[in-house]
């Protein structure tokens, strides 16, 4: 698999929902396989909140593959011997797109929350930016799971001739009050920590002496990412070995295991970035520029494949099902299929067993 990294400067304003501009902006991408002569091989991933470009794949030296490895390549689910795959790095993340520890233009010191507020819908528009200037005006497909989802569903409604099918995994059409409520706990945590410096905090001090804020929002994470089942298999109620049973801060090793997750964070991803991706997450709502969902779902006028996983505490499988449903009541039910995948994983299933669901994504990719 042909694999490369690139990163395309924008000079234009890129106006954004909140009325806000930012200029100028930088994304970076990485590719998969090779673009055909007519360019309609296109198959776009969209990454979720603490996901990156970096989909597939491993550099040398790296000590992992990409986040979704197992379904992208020669051979896969997610073909790089037919389709040319491109995942975007969306604005506001810490991983080389423009994002509040970016330089703020004409000066050398970062945004941090002078950063404006961004959007779902801002991503995308973004990420169509680039793709005209890479001239792919359509695409075969848009994949997401999660927030990546979110992303797959604003590409169907609001720009609705880009791509031929659109497919979402663990998504939702509008943030509920249960994993906003997950998100302000791990925000206030973040908010709260003295060593945040109310987003002034030193960049290498804080990977050096931890960010315990971050790292319990992280915990909070965690919790909404499994399920009751998947934590009692996995972990069950067993005690660390070298811990007594009795000492006060002795860990039962689901308690090791957050703790390690939390404080391991810090490491790789920015607070600021935490803190504005959550915000676009818990903003996201399809039908919040039209009269209903209907209104909002009847611009969509290509394949849409919902796939949801059945003990995903985070985004209810009902949530996916009501948008089909809703394609259904507006006479787009030809448009529409809706797959519940068993599984007692959680949230994260979409990113872990990959073996349920990766024969759904490569029958859509194909039926197309």
């Amino acid at each position: 698999m042909k694999i490369a990294t690139h990163t395309e400067t924008f000079t234009n304003p890129l106006y954004l929902e909140s009325g806000r501009i930012l200029e100028p902006y930088e994304l970076k991408y990485e590719t998969y396989g090779a673009l055909n002569e007519d360019k309609s091989n296109v198959v776009v991933i969209c990454h979720a909140l603490t996901g990156s470009h970096h989909a597939a794949g491993q550099y040398e030296g790296e000590r992992k593959a990409g986040w979704w490895d197992e379904m992208i390549g020669d051979g896969k689910s997610i073909d790089t011997e037919d389709f040319f795959v491109i995942c975007v790095n969306v604005i506001g993340s810490c991983f080389g797109s423009t994002g509040p520890m970016s330089p703020k233009y004409p000066a050398s010191d970062p945004y941090r929350m002078k950063f404006p507020v961004i959007t779902i819908s801002d991503m995308v528009k973004a990420q169509r930016i680039l793709f005209d200037r890479l001239g792919i005006h359509k695409a075969h497909a848009v994949i997401g799971g999660s927030m990546g989802g979110m992303q797959a569903l604003c590409f169907a409604i609001e720009h609705p001739n880009f791509a031929s099918c659109h497919i979402l995994l663990a998504s939702t059409h509008a943030t509920g009050p249960w994993a906003i409520a997950f998100n302000k706990v791990a925000r206030e945590a973040l908010i709260q920590d003295p060593a945040f410096k109310d987003g002034f905090y030193d960049p290498v001090e804080i990977k050096e002496s931890g960010l315990s804020g971050l790292a319990t929002g992280r915990m909070c994470g965690y919790i909404s990412y499994l399920s009751p089942d998947s934590m009692d298999k996995k972990f069950g109620r067993n005690y660390v070995q070298t811990d007594g049973l009795y000492e006060l801060f002795g860990k039962f090793e689901i308690e090791r295991y957050l703790d390690y997750n939390g404080l391991n964070f810090v490491n790789w991803f920015d607070p600021l970035s935490f803190l504005y991706i959550t915000k676009a997450i818990n903003i996201f709502d399809a039908t919040r520029n039209y009269d209903s969902l209907e209104d909002s779902l009847g611009r969509i006028n290509s394949e849409i494949t919902l796939i949801s996983f059945s003990n995903d505490l985070l985004f209810l499988p009902r949530e996916m099902e009501k948008i089909h449903q809703t394609m259904g009541n507006i006479g787009k039910e030809n448009l529409s299929k809706y797959i519940e995948i068993e599984s007692s994983y959680g949230h994260d299933a979409f990113l872990v067993e990959i073996d349920k669901f990766a024969h759904h994504v490569r029958d859509a990719l194909k039926e197309r």
